[in-house]
């Protein structure tokens, strides 16, 4: 049966086959393969096998509006669990520890990173403890609401299980989870690229509409605040509208120009910033990701391909699996399709050209988990694009092989924290909270006031700011940050305290350059060892070097710690450099 514009049914179909139908929803007529969901008038035969049941009623619910919630309730369970097991005796990730800080006072901006990620964490711990389980939870509801997004583009088009669907194969690519449990620049951009592109869709559609080219400028901006990568998105969305055949509706409206506008508008206080600091985060990228030579960047753009290829290797298997007996109609559909898939593949293949294009002639690196928010434009876009209905027994099997998927994961999860901590991680993520403690108690046992700024290795600076008591501030300019500069007089006199691995050479010899100023340190060494139900595991010593604030009456020295080193002109020495 196919229904008219007007939704009434047209001759000449076979009413026991699954139909197609043109159905009014979200302010638009769109195509909807009624026979695989509950919008059926005729209820779908339940299947003899008890088990299945329960997933087909589940998908019943698409429509009625709780079947995607529970999935997506689910999903953050699952992988909370899995990360409060497989990360029990391990501390957070250094990037959500430098996230956290970067957000600790508000600017507009950083020299690294645009400013979005530092604000979401910080306000993140306003509401929620400063604990590990927190920020995974924040790091899962973020993936949780980029599928939610995601499935806001799929609705516009299909209805019922192909919603899901487009959800399941999303879920087997490790973008939303494995990747997305550290609440950094490149996760924060799940949310993001998807809701721009959300936008753009409507914008382009409507090109007439003056909210959805306002709200497509404002989430592009907000994309651009999440990271600078998101100007390969914005150039996405421009390959893409002069490309497709609609193109002349869209330029000739005023949809673009107020696009720009609101992006700029948005944009405006963080330009600001860019030029009062010299454009030091374009310093950044410069340094630490050009300058590789020409072939090397063609190695690193052949695996930027590369790597986009295989996160769709495992959603691809599934796909076809699914549509197995439908494959020459699959590919009949792909070209003939229409405008809306066609539109999400331009802008994906604009996301993907674009880097390379840049990558090689400024002879960048280039990772492919830097485009994992992007994956999702290829799966929504082949999934809309079929006219056909996917047997829902095919669908249920996604869903159970998922299930089991991530029942085996959760299970193993314990494996993992086992196997690290004997092995251990190269960040020494099993040491931070227990150097901070050490760090903070020493500090107590010596000064009166609380220790107010921390430096050395980034991630034991970063982490003793976040699981100390204190919570000092990181305590080197975030412009100096690989810089290993020496902190100045009047920092010392505050108070300030600094940490490195024994083992980093650098760190150690930027300790040794400290010793020859003309000031007083405590400098101290201990050995920690991470634990696992009672299990020692791998061990590392932490050598902490503190200056006591000038104003404040030392306390007698706590056990073990050295007495404070007078280092004056007289005893000044050669150290090596860093």
């Amino acid at each position: 049966m196919i229904l008219s514009r007007s939704g009434l049914p047209c001759a000449g179909h076979n009413h026991t086959q699954p139909y197609r139908a043109l159905i009014f929803w979200d302010g638009s007529f769109v195509t909807s393969n009624v026979g695989t969901s509950a919008t059926s008038p005729t209820a779908l035969p339940r299947s003899r096998v008890a088990w299945r049941r329960p997933f087909e009623a589940w998908l019943d619910g698409i429509e009625a509006g709780w079947a995607i919630p529970l999935l997506l309730v689910i999903f953050v369970a699952v992988w909370m669990g899995f990360l409060t097991l497989a990360y029990v005796n391990a501390d957070l990730h250094p990037d959500v520890l430098e996230t956290w800080s970067v957000g600790r006072t508000f600017e507009w901006g950083n020299p690294k990173h645009p400013p979005l990620m530092g604000w979401i964490a910080y306000l993140w711990s306003q509401l929620f403890p400063l604990a590990d389980w927190s920020f995974h939870l924040l790091a899962m509801i973020n993936a949780a609401l980029a599928l939610w997004v995601v499935d806001l583009i799929a609705r516009r088009y299909v209805r019922g299980d192909k919603r899901i669907i487009v959800l399941l194969l999303l879920m087997l690519v490790p973008a939303y989870h494995f990747h997305a449990q550290r609440f950094n620049a490149n996760s924060v951009l799940l949310v993001l690229w998807p809701l721009a592109a959300y936008c753009f869709l409507r914008s382009y559609e409507t090109p007439r509409s003056v909210r959805w080219a306002v709200a497509a400028g404002i989430c592009a901006a907000l994309a651009m605040l999440g990271k600078y990568y998101s100007v390969f998105l914005i150039g996405g969305f421009v390959v893409a509208a002069v490309l497709h055949p609609q193109r002349r509706a869209y330029f000739t409206s005023w949809a673009p120009w107020l696009s720009t506008v609101a992006g700029l508008l948005v944009l405006a206080p963080h330009l600001h910033w860019l030029v009062a600091s010299d454009f030091a985060p374009f310093t950044y990228a410069e340094t630490g990701h050009t300058g590789r030579g020409q072939w090397l960047a063609v190695q690193e753009a052949s695996k930027f391909l590369l790597g986009i290829v295989a996160y769709f290797i495992a959603p691809a298997f599934a796909w076809l699996l699914m549509i197995r007996a439908s494959l020459r109609r699959f590919g009949d559909d792909l070209r003939r399709m229409q405008a809306a898939p066609r539109l999400l593949l331009l802008v994906f293949a604009g996301t993907v050209v674009l880097p390379v294009v840049v990558g090689v002639a400024l002879g960048a690196d280039l990772p492919a988990l830097w485009h994992l928010q992007g994956l999702f434009f290829v799966v929504v876009a082949v999934v809309i694009a079929t006219s056909f209905a996917v047997d829902r027994f095919d669908t249920v099997n996604l869903a159970v092989v998922l299930l089991l998927l991530s029942v085996v994961t959760v299970a193993a999860a314990p494996f993992h924290s086992i196997y690290r901590n004997t092995e251990g991680y190269k960040e020494g993520r099993h040491f931070y909270r227990l150097a901070a403690e050490e760090l903070t108690r020493q500090w107590h046992a010596l000064a009166a006031t609380p220790l107010p700024a921390v430096s050395g290795d980034d991630s034991l600076a970063f982490a003793t700011a976040f699981y100390s008591p204190d919570h000092p501030f990181y305590g080197r300019p975030f412009r100096l940050q690989y810089a290993w500069s020496l902190p100045p007089q009047r920092k010392l006199d505050r108070g300030w305290a600094a940490l490195c691995f024994r083992d980093d050479a650098p760190c150690m010899g930027w300790m040794q350059r400290l010793e020859t100023e003309q000031t007083h340190f405590v400098r101290t060494e201990f050995t920690l060892t991470a634990t696992l139900w009672g299990r020692p595991g791998t061990s590392a010593t932490v050598v902490a070097m503190m200056a006591l604030p000038r104003t404040t009456d030392a306390a007698p020295a706590a056990p073990g710690a050295q007495a404070p080193k007078d280092v004056s002109a007289s005893r000044r020495r050669e150290a090596p450099g860093p």
